[in-house]
């Protein structure tokens, strides 16, 4: 196993129109961390982040499709590194904590390490209040439907090993790819970390990129996808259930209304819960074969990890 002092760490700085925060960020984070390679991707910046990122150190590549998760999925793809710290380019996060965060993916003791705003300061320095009330919403959506304890699921400050970012395939592309990451993690059993980082909000001059309404409803949506995706027998079966359900409370009174009178008055209400019975049906036998899928999926990529974590070109 190769010793810690001489592992490769790249710092990753996604980058849209960033030219008032985008040199302090480079600059703190090399004297954070002096050894490692500092990355900036361009994301169609229209205004001096390149030139400046360029000028104060860091090594400037473009990402010409929009949206943070293409960036994040050329950073991931093009990179070659033993830990990946990756960093918004708006000053919000501290590079004291960068350490922190690199310390266990060095030592192997994790594959994610996430660095948690919201047991910290988050809420006394996001004025934002609807950001604040997402994050909660998220996090409690995450949790409860992955059965999992993560206690900041949309922060943009992580570190990763080399085999989660070779493992990882990206699919958002633009903010749900964090939520996307922490699904992820959590579904194929990564090891994961979490420290409390400082956070503060934006300088004066710097706005931000996400919009509070769309990009939230964008990580709703992107959830709810990612629960049919991962867990296809409890989604498909809570939809059975409706189904079934509404099937009873519409046919239940028709059946009734027959056996005593042999007449059925109501055709409408009893079609419509034949109809119901059919939906439910189906979504049963489906829930069945997308869970036969998924878990085949899950052995193929547990190979897939043997063979990454196996590989003799990766040292």
């Amino acid at each position: 196993m190769k010793e810690k002092l001489n592992k490769k760490i790249a710092v990753l700085i996604p980058c849209y129109n960033e030219e008032k925060t985008i040199a302090g960020v480079v600059e703190d984070f090399k004297k954070s961390l002096p050894d490692a390679d500092i990355y900036v991707y361009d994301n169609n910046s229209t205004d001096q982040s390149a030139k400046l990122a360029r000028s104060a150190g860091a090594i400037v590549r473009s990402e010409t499709r929009q949206g943070k998760g293409n960036v994040i999925r050329s950073m991931f793809r093009d990179i070659e590194a033993d830990c990946y710290l990756m960093v918004d380019g708006d000053d919000t996060y501290s590079a004291s904590d960068a350490k922190k965060l690199c310390a266990p993916i060095l030592e192997e003791q994790a594959d994610m390490v996430i660095g948690d705003r919201l047991s910290g300061n988050y809420t006394k320095e996001n004025k934002r209040l609807f950001h604040n009330f997402g994050n909660e919403l998220v996090r409690f959506l995450i949790n409860w439907l992955f059965r999992a304890k993560v206690r900041d699921i949309m922060t943009g400050y992580r570190a990763f090993s080399r085999d989660f970012v070779k493992s990882f395939p990206v699919l958002s592309k633009g903010f749900a790819v964090e939520t996307e990451m922490t699904i992820h993690a959590v579904d194929k059993n990564f090891r994961l970390k979490e420290f409390t980082t400082e956070y503060k909000d934006r300088p004066a001059g710097s706005s931000s990129k996400l919009n509070t309404y769309s990009d939230g409803a964008r990580v709703l949506m992107t959830i709810v996808s990612l629960f049919s995706e991962y867990k296809p027998l409890i989604f498909f079966n809570i939809l059975a259930i409706i189904c079934l359900l509404a099937a009873t409370i519409l046919g239940l009174p028709v059946l009734t209304e027959y056996f005593s009178t042999g007449m059925v008055p109501k055709f409408p209400s009893l079609i419509v819960a034949c109809f119901m019975l059919l939906m439910g049906i189906l979504f049963f036998i489906a829930s069945l074969i997308l869970n036969a899928i998924t878990r085949k999926h899950r052995q193929l990529f547990e190979l897939y990890m043997y063979g990454l974590h196996n590989d003799p070109n990766k040292d």
